[in-house]
C-alpha cells in the first residue's frame, strides 16, 4: 500500500510541476478576458478535460508510437528531459508563455476564437512535450496493472486540481499579484528543472547499462 501512495505523490508532484497549471493562470485570463464568468467556467472544465485525456492516450500509446519511429526510450527520455529542462528554465526567467510556443500572434489568435479550451490551453500551455515525454516514461516503467491505475489516477487529480485553479484564477492572480506570482513560478521552476534533469540521468544511464 506504501508504495502506491508513493508512487500516487511521486507522479502528481511532477506532472503538476511540469504542466503547471499555476503558471497557465496569466494566460487564462488574458484569453478570456471579455468572457462572462460562466464562459470562463465553463472554459477551465472543458480544457482540463482535455488535458486529462490528451495525457491518459499518451501513457497508453506513447511506446507503440516510439516503436514505430525506432526511438528507444532512453533517448525518449534524454530528449523530455532537455525539454522539461528548458521548460524549467523558462519558468525561472518568467517566461512561460513563450515556452510553451504561445507567442503573440498565437495569443490574438486565441482571443479571437470561440474556444481556446483544446488549442491553445490544453494544448500545448498545459499538455506540452514536457508532461507527455513524462507520462511516456512512466509508461515504460509501469510493471502490472495497478501501478497503471495509481497513475491514471494521479492524472485525473491533476486534472482536477487544473480546474480548480484555472476557475479561481481571478482571485488567486488579484491576491498573489505580480510579485508573488513570479515568486511561484521560480519556485516551480527549480522543481521543473530538478525533474528534467533527473530525466536525462535515468536516460544516460540506461544507455551506459545496456553497453
Amino acid at each position: 500500500m506504501q508504495e502506491f501512495v508513493t508512487l500516487f505523490f511521486s507522479v502528481f508532484a511532477a506532472l503538476f510541476s511540469v504542466a503547471n497549471p499555476m503558471g497557465a493562470m496569466p494566460l487564462f485570463l488574458s484569453m478570456t478576458a471579455g468572457d462572462t464568468k460562466k464562459d470562463k467556467d465553463n472554459t477551465a472544465r472543458k480544457a482540463s478535460l482535455y488535458f486529462v485525456i490528451i495525457l491518459v492516450v499518451s501513457f497508453f500509446v506513447g511506446s507503440y508510437l516510439l516503436d514505430f519511429f525506432g526511438i528507444s526510450i532512453s533517448a525518449m527520455r534524454i530528449a523530455g528531459g532537455l525539454i522539461i529542462l528548458s521548460s524549467g528554465y523558462a519558468l525561472l526567467k518568467g517566461e512561460h508563455a513563450k515556452n510553451r510556443a504561445v507567442d503573440k500572434k498565437v495569443h490574438s489568435e486565441a482571443v479571437e476564437k470561440d474556444d481556446i479550451s483544446l488549442t491553445p490551453l490544453a494544448m500545448p500551455v498545459l499538455a506540452g512535450p514536457g508532461s507527455i515525454s513524462l507520462l511516456i516514461g512512466y509508461a515504460n516503467e509501469t510493471p502490472d496493472l495497478q501501478h497503471y491505475i495509481v497513475i491514471i489516477l494521479a492524472v485525473l487529480v491533476v486534472g482536477i486540481a487544473t480546474y480548480a485553479l484555472l476557475r479561481l484564477s481571478p482571485m488567486l492572480v488579484s491576491r498573489l499579484g505580480a510579485a508573488g506570482m513570479n515568486s511561484m513560478s521560480r519556485i516551480i521552476g527549480f522543481i521543473v528543472m530538478s525533474v528534467g534533469i533527473q530525466f536525462i540521468i535515468n536516460g544516460v544511464t540506461t544507455v551506459f547499462a545496456i553497453k
